[in-house]
């Protein structure tokens, strides 16, 4: 499903330019990329504990499973 909306003249050239240094295939990548990068956000979640978490230990278990 995919929706319009309006922008200025000025805002389509400006996303225009920042779609080709991109690369982004579209203007919904387009702006996709920039919302997750602003929100601090990944855009793919796997990996991202890497180097944040430790193994688990034996007092980690719980005592009845």
């Amino acid at each position: 499903m995919s929706t319009t909306i309006q922008v200025k003249k000025r805002n389509l050239k400006l996303l225009e330019k920042l779609k080709s240094q991109i690369g982004a295939r579209s203007y919904d990548e387009l702006i996709e990329k920039l919302v997750l990068e602003k929100l601090g956000l990944e855009g793919d979640m796997f990996g991202v504990d890497r180097g944040k978490i430790s193994s688990f230990s034996e007092k980690d278990r719980m005592e009845d499973r």
